[in-house]
């Protein structure tokens, strides 16, 4: 800060030892050294809280943008949560309207399996099931028969009531 070398500090003494006299001048260095410290807290203190006030002003502005940021996406939010639930609707009404329109036809009109699948060649039709007709029951005494489309891991196992080597160690 102030460039002041060791002579001059020592003139600085010399000058202050013969003005004061040796009876008063470890009084005065006490008093300067106390004026030197008060100095240095107070601008520490102003320097901190500067430091404090910009560091908030960063935080104000940083949260500032955040909440706007928040704002902007909440916005997005809304409006694709409006659009899809326009789509949903619309694909909702799109696909009740045929059932009501099929609902209205007669039921008596065969339908050909060849022009239904797409054949042009005109294949044999495949025999339909009734849509409605409720899946028949498995007999008392045949083995149960397991879904496993929903398990995590298929078990593979014989479905055989005959024991196997391996059923000792399961």
């Amino acid at each position: 800060m102030f460039d002041i070398g060791f002579s001059e500090v020592f003139v600085i003494a010399i000058v202050a030892l013969i003005v004061l006299g040796p009876e008063r001048l470890p009084k005065a260095a006490r008093f300067a050294g106390l004026w030197v410290r008060r100095a240095r807290a107070q601008w520490y203190s102003v320097k901190s809280e500067l430091e404090n006030e910009l560091a908030d002003e960063d935080l104000k502005r940083s949260l500032r943008q955040a909440q706007d940021d928040l704002r902007d996406v909440q916005g997005q939010l809304r409006d694709s949560g409006r659009a899809m639930r326009d789509e949903v609707d619309a694909m909702n009404r799109s696909i009740a309207a045929p059932v009501g329109a099929a609902a209205s036809q007669p039921e008596d009109v065969p339908a050909d399996s060849a022009t239904a699948s797409g054949d042009a060649h005109g294949a044999e039709p495949a025999e339909q099931a009734p849509a409605e007709q409720a899946p028949a029951e498995p007999a008392a005494d045949a083995p149960p028969t397991h879904d496993y489309a929903s398990a995590a891991l298929p078990d593979y196992r014989p479905s055989s009531k005959t024991p196997t080597p391996n059923d000792e160690r399961r």
